[in-house]
Parts: C-alpha cells; sequence; structure tokens
C-alpha cells in the first residue's frame, strides 16, 4: 500500500459524508517498550483545522512533537489519554493492554464521539462505531494528532520514571530495548516498571518466568 505523503482529511471527510458528525483518532505508543506504560490518546480535531506538519510521532524530534503538541490542544474539540501499566500488561497481555489503554483513552473524552478511526485495532467493547486503519498514523490526520499526544505524554511518564529509578536510562531510550537498557537489566535485574513478561527482560535478567512472577 502505498502511503500518501502526510496524513490528510479523507477518512474524517469520508464519515462526515456518511453522517458521523463527531469523529475521534485513537492512537498508541509503547507496544514494542520493555518498560513503562502503553499509553493510548484520543483526540477530536475541528473538522479542517490547520495542523501543519502534523505526522506519525516517530518520524517527529521531540522538540517538534512538543511544538505540535500545543497546536493540537488548541484545535482539538477535545482530547484525553489512558494507560495500562507494566503489571496488567503481564497480566492480559500487550494486544489487550493496548486496547485497555485506548478504551480509557476514549472514557477520558469530555465530548462523546460517534465514530472512531483507530490505528490498527478493534475495541470491540467500545459501543461506537470504528474504523481501523492499518498504518492510519501515517494517514488520518486525527489518529496522527493522537500518536503525537500518546507519545509526548508517555515520554513525559518515562522522564519521571528516570528520577524514580535511576540508573535504567529511561529518560534517554524511553524503556525501549536498546543495548545498554538491555545489559543494564542484565546486571541489575528488573525495577517495577519493567514488563516481565517480555522477551528482553525475562532473559537478559538471567530468571526464568516463575522467578520473576514471584512463584
Amino acid at each position: 500500500m502505498r502511503l500518501p505523503a502526510k496524513p490528510g482529511w479523507s477518512h474524517e471527510r469520508h464519515r462526515a459524508a456518511a453522517g458521523f458528525r463527531c469523529v475521534a483518532g485513537v492512537d498508541e505508543v509503547g507496544r514494542g517498550s520493555l518498560a513503562g506504560p502503553v499509553v493510548a490518546a484520543a483526540v477530536i480535531l475541528e473538522p479542517g483545522c490547520r495542523l501543519r506538519g502534523v505526522n506519525d510521532s516517530k518520524l517527529l524530534t521531540a522538540a517538534r512533537r512538543e511544538e505540535l503538541l500545543r497546536q493540537i490542544l488548541r484545535s482539538a474539540r477535545a482530547w484525553g489519554f489512558g494507560a495500562a501499566g507494566a503489571f496488567e500488561i503481564d497480566q492480559i497481555n500487550i494486544l489487550n493492554a493496548t486496547r485497555l489503554a485506548m478504551r480509557r483513552a476514549v472514557e477520558a473524552l469530555d465530548v462523546q464521539p460517534d465514530h472512531l478511526l483507530i490505528d490498527a485495532v478493534d475495541l470491540a467493547d467500545v459501543p461506537v462505531a470504528q474504523t481501523a486503519i492499518v498504518k492510519g498514523d501515517r494517514i488520518s490526520v486525527s489518529i496522527a494528532a493522537a500518536s503525537i499526544v500518546a507519545k509526548v505524554v508517555r515520554d513525559r511518564v518515562m522522564d519521571y520514571f528516570d528520577r524514580v529509578y535511576p540508573g535504567f536510562g529511561f529518560a534517554s531510550h524511553k524503556g525501549y530495548g536498546t543495548s545498554e537498557h538491555i545489559r543494564v537489566v542484565a546486571e541489575r535485574g528488573p525495577c517495577p516498571i519493567h514488563r516481565l513478561t517480555f522477551r528482553g527482560v525475562r532473559i537478559e535478567s538471567g530468571r526464568h518466568d516463575g522467578e520473576l512472577l514471584g512463584h
């Protein structure tokens, strides 16, 4: 599938033509991290608002994301975020935890959406019409905006955890499996925000699942 040069409004316009009046974009960050929460955001933009440079958050610098966040929050009818922590991820698996974080983000909106545009995930337990779009953060401006909100929120959370659990480098790698992060986990063992069921934690720390989970 050839992706557009930048996210656009086509999906939002199609939903408007079908009679939907309040479309929310939903996305998450942190699924592949070894530590910290998965964070989701839901954003309802004013139709056709001008957001220059909004794109998949992974394609933007941290400074640009912060700048765009301010634009998004000024332009949004509503926005909300939700998270699922490491313990929940270990208990229900990362896909279900992602859905839980997304549901919490939708529930945090103070405006009720009538349609959700979601990046590649379905939310069967959310009673709102929805469309899952593969690589939606590079196609839909609403999903791209949600990806930026989620990324900035999660990065700030990981900066906080860097102060709570010094020595792991959370402020630099944000919990992802860099070689330095994996080395520190192997030497020190996991801290309370590590996902104990994730391979990079359970193997590199030199413990098997039962020991990690306290069995």
